[in-house]
């Protein structure tokens, strides 16, 4: 079978760490068999949808990587949609339902009052012709329902293994509203259906609505719609690093907002990619590589956990790796473009790329020196080469050395915080010869310079 995936955003928000993993694992799963990667934009609710956010989730998927072979809008299909609905309707399968929201709420509360469980009693499917145009004259507009074969429905899920739901146990679903706006469920199926998907991959919360929906695709299918019923996979669920749901946190990890922070595409999708797997928890070196990696069979069961901490190491480790014609035109956009050698020296300090801001003042100022003893300062000044090589570093700490007699850290660490202001950082071998002597002495003298 040739794989085909799909990912199904609502241009309705921002995408966030939740929704970005699904469209990852998808678009790892295809190009790991080969296969194809198709990005469908759920826009069917027109009233809520707007292009900002459309063009939000291009942007934002181009930028980790994430590149598809195939793009649609739903709300350009929605003649597909009402063919459907028209092929449900004659087989019997989707009916018209009158009941409000008032009726349904209350029928449920005395279902539960007797201890039944509170599901659709079909009450709709029972309507006479009369009846239904007593409702309509009323003024009141039916919703469609599907009517289910209540039966255990199975398929092998790529994921969690042999899966069973009970559809008997389930209230049929509404594809329609009131209103004529066609709910997630029917669309969704319709198109993987047309656009030949292979296999469904979603969140475990979505387990239910498979028996659901298989149903459907066989129905559609068993009146004559082309295409076959997809295979399913459905993921573990995201938590945070205390074990607690992220739903209520995914505002503050939208992927818009991680890439204004500094985080590299690559750490994010190596993190997002490996949680919850056997795979060790490392950058990749590509996206492309992470596909390569990619089973079904390493993703754990519990829950994978998401945890800031983790998101920082990679994204540290990403810039550590990085060499310089990756990161050029990027230090230029920052005035930071100090040469190669100047970036092998900072990577290894960077945690995120915007660090090097202040890596590069080292170099080219302004710094505020940290002079706790003048008396060596001043020493140090005398000391102070006449040319600065590439070696002076060595030369000068010799030559310190021998005028104070200091040693080791002694040493070493006055002079970094002379030169620096910081108690930490890079190589001062490497650094140094990179720094104007003009600069090296007004430091020395205690100048910020």
């Amino acid at each position: 079978m040739s794989v085909k995936v799909r990912f199904a955003p609502s241009p309705t928000g921002k995408l966030h760490v939740g929704n970005v993993r699904t469209a990852l694992v998808n678009w790892l799963f295809a190009k790991g068999q080969g296969g194809q990667f198709v990005l469908r934009i759920d826009d069917t609710d027109l009233a809520r949808s707007t292009p900002e956010f459309e063009q939000g989730i291009e942007d934002d998927l181009t930028w980790l990587g994430l590149v598809w072979d195939e793009r649609h809008n739903q709300s350009k299909r929605f003649d597909r949609y009402e063919a459907a609905a028209d092929l449900l309707k004659a087989a019997g399968r989707l009916y018209a339902c009158y009941d409000t929201a008032e009726e349904l709420d209350r029928r449920r509360k005395v279902q539960l009052s007797r201890g039944l469980p509170p599901i659709y009693d079909r009450a709709g499917l029972n309507l006479t012709d009369a009846e239904k145009a007593a409702f309509e004259a009323e003024g009141r507009k039916p919703h469609w329902r599907f009517r289910l074969d209540g039966r255990r429905v199975a398929w092998e899920d790529l994921s969690r293994g042999h899966a069973e739901v009970d559809t008997a146990s389930m209230s049929d679903p509404v594809l329609i509203r009131e209103d004529g706006l066609f709910l997630y469920t029917l669309p969704s199926v319709v198109d993987d259906l047309d656009m030949a998907i292979s296999h469904v991959i979603r969140g475990e919360d979505h387990v239910t609505n498979t028996g659901a929906q298989i149903e459907i695709f066989e129905a559609l299918i068993a009146a004559g719609w082309a295409g076959s019923v997809p295979g399913f996979a459905h993921m573990p669920l995201l938590v945070g690093a205390d074990g607690q749901a992220l739903s209520k946190r995914l505002g503050s990890l939208s992927i818009a907002e991680m890439r204004e922070q500094g985080y590299e595409p690559i750490a994010i999708t190596s993190h997002l990619g490996r949680i919850g797997t056997s795979d060790p928890l490392e950058v990749a070196p590509s996206v492309e590589a992470l596909g390569t990696g990619f089973a079904f069979s390493k993703m754990g069961r519990s829950p994978a956990r998401y945890d800031t901490a983790d998101l920082d190491r990679l994204n540290a480790q990403a810039l550590h790796a990085m060499p310089y014609d990756d990161v050029r035109s990027r230090l230029a956009d920052l005035e930071c473009d100090l040469g190669e050698i100047f970036w092998n020296a900072v990577r290894s300090n960077l945690q995120k790329f915007s660090d090097v801001v202040e890596m590069a003042k080292i170099v080219q100022g302004p710094v505020t020196p940290v002079i706790e003893d003048t008396a060596f300062a001043a020493a140090a000044l005398d000391q102070l080469p006449a040319s600065i090589g590439s070696d002076v570093w060595a030369t000068w700490t010799q030559a310190v050395k021998e005028a104070t007699g200091a040693k080791g850290k002694g040493l070493f660490m006055p002079l970094r915080l002379i030169l620096t202001g910081q108690a930490h950082g890079p190589d001062m071998a490497t650094l140094v010869p990179l720094i104007d002597r003009d600069l090296i002495v007004r430091r020395l003298k205690g100048e910020t310079a």
